[in-house]
Formats: C-alpha cells, sequence, structure tokens
C-alpha cells in the first residue's frame, strides 16, 4: 500500500503534464479515476508507437488508473461526473482556462459538492494575460520562458530546442507535488483548495535557480546573456564519448595525471577554478585534444583512479542494461492484459514503509465506467439508462484504442 492509498483522485487531464502527475500519485497508492470523452479518449491513446491498441506513450503516462467515459456535453453527464466528485478527494483538469467552469465543472461548481475537495487547474501560459486562451505545446513553453537560448547558450546565437517535453514532464512533478502540499494542508485544517499552475510559470522557476543569475541582481542586469561555452561537456574518445566534469582543483590536478599532462597545470589561464571557468572554451578544446589518444574504457578507468567525476555516455540502448541502472532497478518489467509484456521506469523515489507498486496496467478505454458508477452507488439499471442516454460508456472490448 503506498502513502496515498485511501486517496482518490478524478483526472480529467490529457496528455502528459496531467496525465503524469496523477499517475505518479497512482503510483504512490491513489485509486486515479480517468475521465474519457466518448470521441476515443485521451490523445495519447492514438499517437504513434502501439502494440494491440495501445500506445506507449499512454501505457507510460496511464498505469495505475481506472477508464470511465462519460459525456461531459451532457448535461446527464455532468450530473454524473458530480456525483463520483462526491467522494473524491482530488480533481485534476487541464482544458484552457475558463473551459471548465464553462461545462460545468469548475472549481466554484464542484467545490458546492464536496468543500473539502483539492482542485487542481493546469494550464499553458498562464490563466490571466495575453497569451491565456492560446493553443498551448511543449515548443511554445520553452521559446517563451527562455529555455530556447538557454539551451543555446547565448542570446546570440540561433535558439535550441530541449529534445524531450520538458516543460509538460516538469509541470507534472510540480502538480504532483503540490496536490501532495495541498492534501496534507488538508489534514491539518480540514479545508480543500484551488491549486493553479501554468507550464510557463514552471519552467521559469525551474531555471531560476541556475540559469538567471544575470538578472537576479536588480539594477545589475546583463542586457545580453553572455556566452557561458557553445561545447557540450561530451568530449570524442578513440572508440567511443565520455562526460568529464572537473570542477575543483583536485579535478583539474587528477586529470592531468589521468591524461600525462602535467603541463596542464602550468597554463596560467587554467590556475584557478575562475581562470578556468572564464576560459572554459579554450580549457575544453584542450580536454578535448588530450582524450581522443585513449580508448572510452581506458579513459574513465584512469580517471576514476583519479577521482575525477566522469562517465561513459550511453544509448537509450545502453541506459537500460548499465550495470548502475540495473543496480537500481528502476527499470522494471510488468505483464499488461493487452500490450503484453513492457519495460517501464518504476517511480524513483522508494518509501521503506509504504512503498509504490504497479497495481495495474493503463486502463483500456471505458474499462472501469460500470465499475466505478457502481462503487458511487449507482444501480445497474441507472447505469443502463446512461448508456443508452449516451452520458456514460463502457467497453465492450479489451482495446486500449484505434490501432
Amino acid at each position: 500500500m503506498g502513502p496515498f492509498a485511501g486517496i482518490r483522485i478524478i483526472d480529467l487531464s490529457t496528455v502528459i503534464s496531467g496525465p503524469l502527475a496523477t499517475m505518479t500519485l497512482a503510483d504512490q497508492g491513489a485509486d486515479v479515476i480517468k475521465i474519457e470523452t466518448p470521441n476515443g479518449g485521451d490523445y495519447s491513446r492514438h499517437v504513434a508507437t502501439r502494440r494491440n491498441g495501445f500506445s506507449a506513450s499512454f501505457l507510460n503516462n496511464n498505469r495505475n488508473k481506472r477508464s470511465v467515459v462519460i459525456d461531459l456535453k451532457s448535461t446527464k453527464g455532468v450530473d454524473v461526473l458530480k456525483r463520483l466528485a462526491q467522494g473524491a478527494d482530488v480533481v485534476v483538469q487541464n482544458f484552457r482556462p475558463g473551459v471548465a467552469d464553462r461545462m460545468g465543472i469548475g472549481e466554484h461548481a464542484l467545490r458546492l459538492i464536496n468543500p473539502s475537495i483539492v482542485y487542481v487547474s493546469i494550464c499553458g501560459f498562464g490563466f490571466v494575460g495575453p497569451y491565456a486562451q492560446k493553443p498551448v505545446f511543449d515548443p511554445l513553453i520553452q521559446a517563451v520562458s527562455g529555455l530556447t537560448t538557454v539551451q543555446a547558450g547565448s542570446d546570440e546565437q540561433s535558439p535550441r530546442l530541449v529534445r524531450t517535453i520538458l516543460p509538460d514532464k516538469l509541470t507534472a512533478i510540480q502538480a504532483s507535488q503540490a496536490i501532495a502540499a495541498a492534501l496534507f494542508a488538508r489534514e491539518r485544517t480540514g479545508e480543500g483548495q484551488h491549486v493553479t499552475l501554468s507550464m510557463l510559470d514552471t519552467v521559469v522557476s525551474f531555471l531560476w535557480s541556475s540559469d538567471m543569475g544575470g538578472h537576479t541582481f536588480i539594477g545589475d542586469e546583463m542586457e545580453v546573456e553572455e556566452a557561458q561555452s557553445f561545447i557540450d561537456l561530451v568530449y570524442e574518445t578513440a572508440d567511443g564519448f565520455i562526460s568529464v566534469a572537473v570542477m575543483q582543483d583536485k579535478h583539474w590536478s587528477g586529470l592531468a595525471r589521468a591524461l600525462e599532462r602535467p603541463d596542464l597545470l602550468a597554463i596560467e589561464k587554467f590556475k584557478t577554478p575562475e581562470l578556468r571557468e572564464l576560459n572554459k572554451d579554450a580549457r575544453i578544446n584542450i580536454t578535448q585534444q588530450a582524450l581522443r589518444r585513449f580508448k572510452s574504457q581506458e579513459i574513465i578507468d584512469r580517471l576514476e583512479h583519479e577521482d575525477v567525476p566522469c562517465a561513459p555516455v550511453l544509448t537509450r540502448r545502453e541506459m537500460r542494461t548499465h550495470p548502475q541502472v540495473i543496480a537500481n532497478g528502476i527499470v522494471i518489467e510488468t505483464m499488461h492484459p493487452q500490450a503484453g509484456l513492457l519495460r517501464q521506469a518504476r517511480h524513483p523515489a522508494q518509501f521503506s514503509e509504504t512503498d509504490t507498486s504497479v497495481r495495474r496496467g493503463a486502463p483500456a478505454y471505458g474499462e472501469n465506467t460500470r465499475e466505478v458508477l457502481g462503487e458511487a452507488g449507482f444501480e445497474l439499471d441507472e447505469i443502463s439508462a446512461l448508456e443508452k442516454f449516451g452520458a456514460v460508456w463502457q467497453s465492450t472490448d479489451a482495446g486500449g484504442g484505434d490501432d
């Protein structure tokens, strides 16, 4: 039983930012009811990389949940959701600002039914302001937040995207922490609250801890961001690539010994950590030239002997079979009833007394509608009438969505 066992979450969100947040809590024991629309459900069900009707994206962001299909455009469907919300602890939605209110399922409407509920609204750019109603995808947040220019290294260089959907996933992590905090506050006060967060705010906050030093001291802001370096700390060896991070004097001395280059210690512009930072490109270039003489494992062995921070650069295939990854047990195998044997990452946090678990795979579309409604007190004839009306829908097969 995970730490959130006994907590019920109504998940109205789609794609990544909301579903990954609620899966985090589901892995930690929460009962997450995923509400999907009658037109095929969560968009991520239908993207590429698929098997037996299930996409990898949907499987990797929706395990430990149950799927209920409700037509929230109908009055009867909204009434069903409100009845489910009576027994819920948390509701999560990532509609565009104002949409949930217009549907009759906004924070105010559900709090009238369940005053202690924690209601969570996730959006892209913000809830007010000129971009609040813009459609949003991850690259747009990377662009507006400044992340693309951070990735470029300088304001004068061509902006570059981080090649993973960082804003979506960061927002999911932040949302799961905020939900946990709101539930903790409710334990003390008995009161629920409305938690709001945007992807833009999440990334700006994320950048500030390490990338906004030039804009921290008011009155001394940088007009144009200076380049730290245009060279990644990834070095080519005789047979591959490694990463080496030289921070302290002892690391620089150890690197010189490992490379059999004592002359590096005599170079004036590399004498101190500050000078090595100011002359980073020159330092990296001379290090790269020296490293090309060695094979990856040979130089890693030398660097480790000198206690210099280093690691191999792994492909995704190599990563999942690396001895450290195996020792951590982060990659697990589970059997999904329709999609078959899966390889996924477990939740990264481990609890000594209430550990996380994979209790069920991601649900088939509408798999649990009758089950969940029955738990909420709906009678069988009532459910049948709702199905006939089209307000709710129960899966009649094991599929996860269209192939």
